[in-house]
């Protein structure tokens, strides 16, 4: 194969991936745009304030709903642990679904929950890793959503040690040990 055919080739592939790369944005910006016109529609009808941002990042669409003041209200759609805001991110996502019948891993976000939560997790994880590094063995962390498993996976990956998700359901959780 003479270096020009290579070249021809390596050039088309990139054309490809450029394309790929290009309807995958598309595509995750139309998913924003369907989820949050769902999320306002919701927040109008239940009379809640709040600003939606759309941001497209590392291959997922991710939604935030804040309020420039204090609001109870959409404190509200955050819940105890935030059972309603996963219940909330499971509706846009449905949205996105009946409107493209392709599935969303969007990710919702209420006045900054989730970002808060990652640092708890992170916290969770360090714990779990020095309790494992004093006694050995292994450490079972409380049961917690898939998202914020692969928060703690990934924490826990960092400092080099290794997580399983063990159980089924409402009862998954990790466990973490030295290898």
């Amino acid at each position: 194969m003479s270096a020009e055919s290579t070249e021809e080739i390596t050039d088309a592939v990139t054309e490809a991936q450029e394309e790929t790369l290009s309807k995958t944005a598309s595509r995750l910006e139309e998913e924003g745009d369907i989820a949050a016109d769902y999320l306002e529609e919701l927040l109008d009808i239940a009379d809640i304030d709040g600003d939606i941002d759309i941001e497209v990042r590392n291959g997922r669409t991710y939604i935030s709903i804040a309020a420039e003041e204090e609001s109870p209200a959409l404190e509200s759609l955050v819940g105890r642990d935030g059972e309603v805001l996963e219940a909330l991110q499971e509706l846009a996502r449905l949205s996105v679904l009946s409107a493209t019948d392709s599935r969303s891993r969007l990710v919702l976000d209420i006045n900054g929950y989730r970002k808060h939560r990652a640092g708890v997790l992170q916290q969770i994880a360090e714990d779990a890793v020095a309790k494992v590094k004093e006694n050995g063995g292994t450490v079972a962390l409380e049961p917690m959503s898939a998202y914020e498993r692969k928060i703690v996976h990934d924490a826990v990956a960092d400092l080099g040690f290794v997580s399983e998700s063990e159980g089924e359901g409402a009862g998954r959780h990790i466990v973490v040990s030295a290898d």
